[in-house]
């Protein structure tokens, strides 16, 4: 945050209404009474007062009536154009404009039109001047000499603060007899303008010393309206400081288009979104309040005590948004410098993005590499010190430090900044792309337990009977001597809750405070040690609750839940063990379909089995008698014997000899 940026704020109270902020309790949004920090127009086809008849169909001609106010006087000319039905110039139009003689350039592609109007017609228009307006008070006077004087209305049209008029000639049967105006009228068949917003709100936080400006955006939420994309487009002064924040807030099936010149602005958007000058990727939004106070919560929740301007505007497709340059006339002699870096695609992209992230403790840079994608030849990501390289995998870079490492300096206003260096493969040179940023550190309180008392690697695993270490701590730039640790409880699911610390002493059996290091940048930090029983004959639970609270002395209230797993000695992480049920429905399972192959198997071996064929008993001739069991016999000594038959050998009981014919 450069010097430059200092006068902004007695500027923006100025603009406000509040010369003393530290009167101011809250935030409570008044009108901006001098001239606004931004200029903002937006596309409508909903008048504040208008109609449509049909009782032009009988008269020779169409006649359109508008009647124009301004808030303030306008800068630029009024701008009409008259466009033709679909079918062409088919029949003669008549144009009656009402401006209270303002300056107004009128077009149409139909060279019949005549004009009745009370306006300076500039040389740009293109159209017949018909007789001059008379001189009229009121709408009504208005209407009634348009009827007289041509039979019929076709349409009204009361704008205010309108920049351009787009006006469609054309009839329709079907609409009412009488034109009889309405308010807040749709006129989309007919009609589309564009206006300046002029109710726009602000407002600033009491305590706040800071520059930092918020400009919100409510688009209302209407169920019947069409549009689902809107088109913003944002303007930034040449000399524009990048301590600005823009919230777009709408319902979240709207996608929002913006087109950022010259800008180094961050946003918060809700629904989704694309940044078409850099790339054509949605990015998801988030979700947003959709109320005033909420809204400018949001943006105290990121620092930005200066609501600079807040409004709420209908539905619209088209809006331009253009943050005004409001400084002294004279200013202090720069010293020549680089040329700025908001022309750089990956400096405009990282700002968009965002991507860092604070704690109490750490800083966090996670990127997602198709967001890089517009940005080719990306070597490494580092921060201010180039050693504090990112890790990248097939889909991100990330990177998480402490913030007391890698160069981060940490504020008294809750912020923490660093520098984040793109290294860019540009050819065989090495370019690098700095971007200066600030990260919140947010109003909040962090709860940690820690596996030994060094309070390094925290976990979320709670064993039962062994001692485990507590850490909880909050940043309050304010006034951290006021921030006490109200009470702690440990909750396990069939338990009684075990009170550990109340109004900063030890509870309970097992419990002891532990010194914390010392504050530093308005953080407090407690710690203290416990160590967890199972009450006698209870079950050990699968999970428990640590619920802290820390507050100021006025009764503000800051809670924290973590939830931690339970871990016995004994059974394995994770492992709930299987209930009888689901032990004896495995054992029957695993029974039956045993049985059932045991069965298949029997069945294809009692198909495919193959039998041999009976014996044939050989012929045998025998030297000797027979033995009475049939059994050939052979006399001592002997040797069995072969002899040769028709076709094989007979194997005989004889001397030893080859097989011989008989």
């Amino acid at each position: 945050m450069g010097p430059r940026a200092a006068p902004l704020l007695p500027l923006l109270l100025a603009l406000l209404g509040r010369p003393d902020p530290g009167r101011a309790e809250g935030c409570d949004l008044q009108p901006v009474t001098l001239e606004p920090p931004i200029t903002l127009f937006y596309a409508t086809s909903t008048v504040p007062w208008g109609c449509v008849s049909s009782s032009s169909l009988r008269t020779s001609q169409e006649v359109h009536v508008l009647s124009a106010e301004w808030s303030k006087a306008p800068a630029f000319p009024l701008k009409v154009s008259v466009m033709p039905q679909a079918g062409g110039c088919n029949r003669s139009a008549v144009l009656v404009l009402l401006c209270a003689h303002c300056s107004a350039t009128v077009t149409s592609l139909c060279p019949d039109l005549r004009i009745h109007t009370d306006a300076h017609l500039s040389p740009g228009t293109t159209t017949a001047l018909g007789a001059e307006l008379p001189m009229v008070t009121s709408e009504e006077q208005l209407l009634a000499w348009a009827q007289d004087t041509y039979g019929g209305i076709t349409t009204y049209s009361k704008l205010q603060d309108p920049r351009w008029v787009q006006l469609r000639l054309g009839e329709d049967a079907r609409s009412p007899p009488h034109c009889i105006p309405q308010e807040h009228f749709n006129a989309m068949l007919y009609l589309e303008t564009e206006v300046f917003f002029h109710k726009m709100k602000g407002c600033s936080r009491g305590d706040t010393q800071s520059t930092r400006a918020a400009h919100i955006i409510h688009l209302q939420s209407e169920s019947s309206s069409p549009i689902t994309e809107v088109n913003l487009t944002l303007s930034c002064p040449e000399r524009a400081v990048n301590n600005q924040i823009l919230i777009l807030q709408s319902r979240t099936n709207l996608t929002w288009s913006l087109s950022v010149n010259n800008c180094s602005i961050q946003f918060i958007v809700s629904g989704n979104y694309k940044i078409t000058s850099m790339s054509p990727m949605l990015h998801r939004g988030e979700h947003l309040p959709d109320t005033e106070q909420g809204l400018v919560t949001k943006a105290f929740e990121k620092n930005y005590s200066v609501i600079a301007s807040f409004s709420t505007i209908p539905p619209s497709a088209r809006i331009s948004l253009e943050i005004q340059e409001h400084e002294p006339v004279k200013r202090v002699p720069e010293t020549p410098a680089a040329p700025a870096p908001t022309a750089s695609l990956p400096y405009l992209l990282l700002v968009m993005l965002r991507p860092w992230k604070c704690t109490d403790e750490t800083m966090e840079i996670i990127i997602a590499r198709s967001h890089l994608e517009p940005i080719k030849d990306v070597v490494n990501i580092t921060l201010r010190d180039i050693n504090c390289q990112a890790e990248k995998n097939a889909t991100h870079f990330m990177l998480k430090t402490p913030l007391s490492h890698c160069g981060t300096l940490v504020e008294d206003r809750g912020l923490a900044n660093n520098e984040l260096i793109l290294n860019l493969a540009k050819g065989t040179v090495l370019q690098s792309v700095r971007v200066a940023f600030e990260c919140m550190i947010p109003r909040e309180l962090f709860l940690r337990l820690f596996p030994t008392a060094a309070f390094e690697a925290p976990q979320t695993e709670l064993e039962v009977n062994k001692e485990v270490f507590v850490q909880a701590s909050m940043r309050w730039e304010d006034h951290p001597a006021d921030l006490q640790l109200k009470e702690c409880w440990l909750v396990a699911p069939g338990q009684e809750p075990m009170l550990l610390v109340q109004s900063g002493e030890a509870r309970g059996t097992g419990v002891a405070l532990l010194e914390g290091p010392p504050s530093s940048h308005g953080r407090k930090v407690w710690r203290f040690r416990f160590t967890y029983a199972v009450p006698e004959g209870g079950r050990v639970p699968f999970s428990a609750t640590l619920k802290c609270k820390a507050g100021l002395q006025n009764n503000t209230i800051f809670e924290k839940v973590l939830e931690v797993t339970v871990k016995d000695g004994w059974r394995p992480p994770n492992n709930r063990g299987l209930g009888l049920a689901t032990v004896l429905g495995i054992t029957f399972g695993a029974f039956l379909i045993g049985a059932l192959l045991t069965g298949g198997l029997w069945y294809i071996y009692s198909h495919t089995r193959k039998y041999p064929p009976p014996l044939r008993t050989p012929t045998v001739g025998l030297r000797g008698e027979a033995h009475a069991s049939g059994l050939p016999m052979f006399a001592p000594g002997s040797s069995p014997q072969v002899s040769q038959g028709p076709g094989y050998c007979h194997l005989l009981y004889g001397p030893p000899g080859n097989c011989t014919g008989e």
